[in-house]
């Protein structure tokens, strides 16, 4: 998997992540938002990026025994995975004030977020992904969208929500379509 590629991978997979973030940008006070933009961006970047490594240490233990398929296992995982998400999107949400985000929730919602990285890190085993430079792409990308997502939240409303978890998900489907393309016909 080329960089270009493993760069749009990490902005596919930081949609969750941006989402949540404009949704808890738009629910914090003035005085909170720079710090707990940096928390958030933190906490996801980080679970963002940990969560293909756990998925990649994983599927390296039976890669071997799928390699001819492998390609198949890659566009099937990306392209349910950018469904889920496109579905999730079309989900109505509730639109709560918070005043204070507690560490706890903030790590709840970073797992929450990075469960799909999980099952992209499988689908980079079957590919032999250079994984360190993917886990840290993803990380970083995820680290920035989802502190620039926060502030915009606070600015900007909901009118943003929705839409970020549709384009994640056609992003990874549109990865998982590229895979599938370059191992049948390339």
């Amino acid at each position: 998997m080329d960089l270009l590629s493993l760069i749009f991978t990490g902005i596919g997979l930081a949609m969750d992540a941006s989402a949540v973030s404009i949704a808890k940008g738009m629910s914090l006070p003035n005085e909170k938002i720079k710090n707990y933009a940096l928390k958030l961006g933190l906490a996801f970047g980080i679970f963002q990026g940990l969560m293909p490594l756990i998925g990649y240490l994983a599927g390296s233990t039976f890669s071997g025994y799928i390699q001819n398929v492998d390609h198949w296992v890659a566009f099937i995982l990306l392209a349910l995975i950018g469904l889920n998400m496109i579905k999730e999107s079309r989900e109505e949400k509730e639109n709560e004030e918070v005043s204070d985000l507690p560490l706890k929730v903030i790590l709840l919602l970073a797992i929450a977020t990075s469960i799909d990285a999980l099952a992209v890190g499988v689908s980079f085993a079957f590919l032999k992904v250079n994984i360190v430079l993917a886990c840290s792409i993803i990380a970083v990308v995820t680290f920035i969208l989802s502190f620039i997502c926060v502030m915009v939240g606070k600015r900007l409303g909901s009118l943003f929500q929705k839409y970020a978890e549709i384009f994640g998900g056609i992003i990874l489907m549109m990865i998982g379509a590229k895979i599938l393309i370059e191992h049948l016909f390339l």
